[in-house]
């Protein structure tokens, strides 16, 4: 299936272009900026299928809106009507249609235009009213406050907010891919009216907060919740305008004799994640928890675990290494120590259900 994108190098239009070069038996067409309209004729009798998604939303020129958003449309539908054939046809328009400025009308006549020539020809065409989409690539200090915002945080420089309590409609550019391919898969003939979801509200003054509360995760060590929703997308695009330069970040680490010990990601609710090693013939641990429970997996080396319950006197010991993956619960009660029995020192990943808190630590020191 040969699938014609039209503003193939905007924003949108990369991330499409990338999907369907994932998927098997597709060929990708591409028409962006400075393209002839030759060139978009000659691919147009080769496609089976039309994503149009180029247009002009910061012309120079005023006239620009009619030519590229109206008049590229108008000859897009008369090229597909020219092949006698039935292509599908996608339009990606804005919910700026309902202001009334320059940009709005002419996504507006654009979409007039699809009407008319899907009512005319039953050429399967769907039209989507798009609001503000953001995700990885979208150029920031353009039309995306969401890209500069995230352009703009990840490498500490001011952000702008003259009415915190605007609010904005949003899409992941994901959701719209997800989208475009679904309709692409199962065309139907005649003109639809498309939705993407899920839409999110939020306000200027809350997508900042959010945002920065990212960046401030990596000193603060305590992850937001980013596995679901909006601020999944929203972290993802975040990080995704980190310059290479800070792929990376420090973690503070504290050593004895016994080994190190480094915490590396908090939650707000769901505990902490950290490693430690520990050197040969060397003990760790030798306390318990009231409340407090973890779960300890060596990852490397061979290692003695001791039990002992405070109450009855009941013991058990267990040997873990490295070369067998193995997770052990640390229980309330429980007097518990980890010896290293090898001869290399010996790493341990560690999760903790709480955030390790000085003033109620809950760990009190006792022999096994």
């Amino acid at each position: 299936m040969r699938i014609l994108v039209t503003g193939a190098r905007g924003f949108i239009g990369k991330n499409l272009v990338v999907r369907l070069g994932e998927l098997a038996d597709t060929e990708v067409l591409q028409f962006a900026r400075g393209d002839s309209e030759e060139k978009l004729a000659a691919l147009v009798a080769q496609a089976d299928a039309v994503v149009h998604l180029a247009g002009e939303n910061r012309p120079v020129d005023i006239a620009d809106f009619t030519r590229v958003n109206t008049e590229l449309t108008r000859t897009l539908c008369e090229m597909i009507r020219a092949t006698e054939r039935s292509i599908p046809l996608i339009l990606a328009s804005s919910t700026q249609i309902e202001r009334d400025n320059p940009y709005g009308q002419s996504k507006r006549t654009a979409e007039q235009v699809v009407e008319a020539f899907s009512r005319e020809t039953g050429n399967p065409s769907v039209i989507y009213r798009l609001p503000g989409v953001f995700g990885k690539w979208c150029k920031p200090n353009y039309n995306s406050v969401v890209a500069t915002f995230c352009h703009n945080i990840a490498r500490d420089l001011p952000i702008q907010i003259n009415d915190a309590a605007a609010s904005l409609r949003l899409v992941y550019v994901d959701d719209v891919i997800d989208e475009f391919i679904r309709v692409l898969e199962y065309p139907q003939s005649g003109l639809a009216w498309g939705e993407v979801a899920p839409e999110y509200v939020i306000t200027l003054g809350e997508l900042a907060e959010q945002i920065l509360a990212f960046r401030n995760c990596r000193t603060t060590l305590v992850s937001e919740r980013v596995g679901a929703a909006l601020p999944r997308a929203l972290y993802s695009t975040y990080v995704s305008y980190l310059p290479p330069e800070r792929f990376t970040y420090d973690l503070p680490k504290y050593g004895d004799e016994r080994g190190v010990f480094v915490e590396m990601l908090k939650t707000p609710d769901c505990g902490q994640f950290s490693f430690f090693t520990v050197h040969p013939k060397v003990t760790r641990g030798s306390h318990y928890h009231h409340a407090k429970t973890e779960k300890f997996l060596v990852a490397s080396g061979v290692a003695r675990m001791r039990f002992r319950q405070l109450i009855t006197g009941e013991t058990y010991e267990v040997t873990v290494s490295g070369d067998k993956p193995q997770v052990v619960d640390t229980i309330p009660g429980w007097v518990h120590d980890i010896t290293n029995i090898g001869d290399s020192e010996v790493v341990v990943m560690l999760w903790a259900n709480e955030v390790f808190d000085r003033r109620r630590p809950d760990c009190i020191p006792r022999e096994v």
